[in-house]
């Protein structure tokens, strides 16, 4: 057997192995002998078919296994014995020569391999990045109150109706009838606002559906017929107002504070002003953070200038994925690979660079933290922790979940590594301009 190497450039290698009769005769053998044991062939008892029948029957096979074990092994010794650090696997070159296993006795293949660029990068207090100071006006603190107090308010009954307003109302045409339909104000046209305005419980109108409630599916469903039932109908109909409810945020009381934050966490509204100002600061210290994360990244990157070899890692993704993305696709999101890519070599430097580790609690930190996220989103902002732990918990069972929560953990850890040895330039900033920033 003959490996010859040519090394194209400083990321890519041209490799040639020649594998001769004789490299693979003895694997052969074996495996053709065990084939032999294995054979029940008809007329023969097990394992006693003739070498030769044998031969006819499985040695193209057996042939393409041996070579092909030696042609595996080959290459992870190359690889090992040269301390390659290479980007996904060798390719088969894109000019490879053809095999002819049933006749071919001597073979010779050819693969292009690509290698992962050294990175020597330091980072000092000469570089700097924006961080940013985000501070928290009596405007934030105000819209905050109201959204809290609005998540825990309720529908009551009302004399009259106004924007914004719920009732629900009699519909009649004819024999047709359809009792207490609900209808939300929001929904209708400005006619139709301005045609119920001030009517109360019992008040009885006219109302042509089509100039009142834009949307076809909306009438069809308030009605409660198909929309070709409707069609056929005239767009007329009387109706009779039955219950009238508008919603009204929670008071600041005690009860509205233990439902938010628990039993006796806050006792006055000084305590839940002071409760806002702190979750309005957590907001935007995580969206500055995120920035500055962002900003780091595209700083190392810049600098590093890292060189990949392009059209090889194009074919990988191509062979990796078994042809599911066509070259096309893959031009198409490459450049945002390549930047991810470049990403997890620089994280990877230096998190062996400062000697960061990443630890089972901080994964369940980060997914706890997700699970904060999710709760709140459905009004939970006092979720229980055994609650968080278990869905943190199942969140790290899920593979594609815990890549994620693996992941940001790792971005996390290895900015706030690198944060301390360079230099932040503090600027103040709107939480407007901010969030424009970060799209």
């Amino acid at each position: 057997m003959e490996i010859k190497s040519n090394k194209i450039d400083e990321l890519n290698i041209a490799l040639s192995i020649e594998i001769k009769e004789d490299d693979y005769a003895e694997d052969l053998k074996k495996k053709l002998s065990a084939y032999r044991r294995k054979a029940d062939i008809k007329g023969f008892r097990k394992g006693m078919a003739p070498a030769a029948l044998i031969q006819k029957l499985y040695g193209v096979q057996a042939r393409s296994e041996a070579v092909n074990d030696m042609l595996a092994k080959s290459l992870q010794d190359y690889i090992s014995d040269n301390k390659l650090n290479i980007i996904g696997e060798p390719l088969p070159s894109e000019d490879k020569k053809s095999i002819d296993w049933e006749n071919d006795k001597d073979f010779e293949f050819d693969f292009d391999i690509a290698l992962s660029p050294e990175i020597d990068l330091e980072v000092s207090k000469e570089d700097s990045v924006a961080y940013y100071n985000v501070s928290v006006d009596e405007k934030a603190k105000e819209s905050m109150r109201a959204s809290l107090l609005g998540q825990y308010g309720s529908l009551e009954d009302a004399e009259s109706i106004e924007d914004d307003y719920f009732f629900t109302a009699d519909f009649v045409q004819g024999d047709f009838k359809v009792e207490d339909t609900y209808v939300a104000v929001r929904s209708m046209t400005e006619a139709g606002k301005k045609g119920i305005a001030g009517k109360k419980i019992g008040d009885v109108v006219d109302v042509d559906v089509n100039a009142w409630f834009e949307n076809e599916t909306d009438r069809a469903s308030m009605l409660k017929l198909s929309k070709e039932e409707l069609a056929g109908m005239q767009p007329v109909f009387q109706m009779t107002v039955k219950t009238i409810k508008h919603f009204v945020p929670a008071k600041a009381d005690q009860d509205t504070f233990d439902r938010i934050y628990g039993k006796d966490v806050v006792k006055s509204e000084e305590e839940f002003d002071a409760k806002i100002e702190e979750r309005l600061r957590e907001e935007y210290d995580r969206e500055r953070d995120y920035r500055f994360m962002l900003d780091v990244k595209e700083y190392l990157l810049a600098k590093a200038a890292i060189s990949l070899p392009e059209n090889f890692m194009k074919r990988w993704i191509y062979y990796a994925n078994d042809g599911k993305f066509t070259m096309e696709d893959i031009e198409k999101e490459f450049d945002l690979f390549l930047k991810d890519y470049r990403w997890q070599m620089l994280r990877g430097y230096f998190m062996k660079k400062f000697d960061v580790k990443v630890s089972r609690e901080d994964l369940l930190a980060t997914a706890r933290e997700f699970a904060v996220y999710q709760f709140a989103m459905y009004g939970i902002n006092n979720a229980p922790k055994e609650q968080l732990d278990k869905f943190a918990e199942n969140m790290l069972s899920q593979e594609r979940e815990a890549s994620r929560i693996y992941d940001k953990t790792e971005d996390d850890k290895c900015i706030a590594a690198i944060k301390e040895h360079i230099t932040l330039k503090s600027e103040d900033i709107t939480i407007e301009k901010l969030r424009e920033l970060n799209g």
